[in-house]
């Protein structure tokens, strides 16, 4: 039992829980402040933690389950736990089962809005998966489901939405995005061939790329809009430019003809990101 678990959270990559947790924070943190003057209780913090490891390992393992014939295709992507029979569909399907359940019951323990907007989310998790069919804007759905951890962190603290809460929204959705794309240029050759829709199969590499780079300006601003329109001061300004740095520096690591930084672009430097962000923002209004 324990060793199929430790196979399904390597294969929904589960460590990477830290590039949506700290955004659903800074949405817990700056929710409260805006909204009631101050931060979030114990209790909140638990339960919004347990609703997003709950929301993104459903998210992920449907992924997995909904992909697993193209994965089983791809090369790159055949040796993923599904397609090599190292989990079964009933396992992953059960532990989706477990998730969604993680979740209601957290979102139970908040607020009545939390548990009103929960089958928005849901649809989301679900829907995302089935994009890359129909439209090359998946990348930007996808922005749109993981944006809603900070919205959800949000809702969880005050049980309220406000127009801050939609431009920390805005900016997660293009950031997610613009990484999305970057992530997808391996991917642009199999998608063309295979009539599955992405920027870098409908655009090609170096069109894709400079989508990438606008997404993130898009996202650079929302940031700097929200800081305008709420509670932050300096500190907060500064790690927003330290965020855009980072973009800047990760896009300088992929180029049309060199891919093969791609994961460090990725992985590393979008989890540094959130963590700069988080940080930042919370020493802004503890001081």
């Amino acid at each position: 039992m324990f060793k199929k678990l430790a196979i399904i959270l390597e294969m929904i990559k589960f460590e990477h829980t830290l590039f949506a947790l700290p955004f659903a924070f800074l949405g817990a943190i700056l929710g409260n402040v805006v909204e009631e003057g101050s931060f979030p209780s114990i209790s909140e913090w638990i339960w919004i933690t347990l609703a997003m490891v709950g929301a993104r390992s459903a998210a992920m393992t449907l992924n997995r389950v909904i992909d697993a014939r193209i994965d089983q295709k791809n090369p790159r992507t055949a040796t993923r736990a599904i397609p090599s029979k190292l989990i079964s569909m009933k396992e992953a399907v059960l532990f989706i089962a477990g998730s969604f359940v993680l979740l209601f019951v957290s979102a139970s323990q908040l607020n009545l809005l939390s548990v009103w907007l929960l089958p928005l989310a849901v649809f989301f998790l679900v829907f995302y998966s089935y994009t890359k069919r129909f439209t090359y804007l998946c990348h930007v759905i996808l922005g749109a489901t993981i944006a809603l951890a900070p919205l959800g962190g949000w809702v969880g603290a005050t049980g309220t939405l406000s127009a801050e809460a939609f431009l920390l929204y805005a900016g997660v959705v293009f950031w997610t995005a613009g990484f999305d794309v970057i992530y997808a240029t391996q991917d642009a050759d199999y998608d063309r061939n295979h009539g599955l829709y992405s920027i870098p199969s409908y655009f090609g590499i170096p069109k894709a790329l400079f989508i990438a780079r606008c997404f993130h300006v898009l996202s650079f601003t929302a940031f700097l809009v929200l800081g305008a329109f709420s509670a932050f001061g300096w500190v907060y300004f500064a790690g927003v430019f330290l965020s855009g740095a980072i973009m800047i520096y990760e896009h300088s690591m992929v180029s049309p003809e060199d891919l093969s930084k791609l994961n460090v672009a990725f992985f590393t430097m979008n989890g540094i990101l959130s963590i700069v962000m988080f940080i930042f923002s919370l020493g802004d209004l503890l001081l």
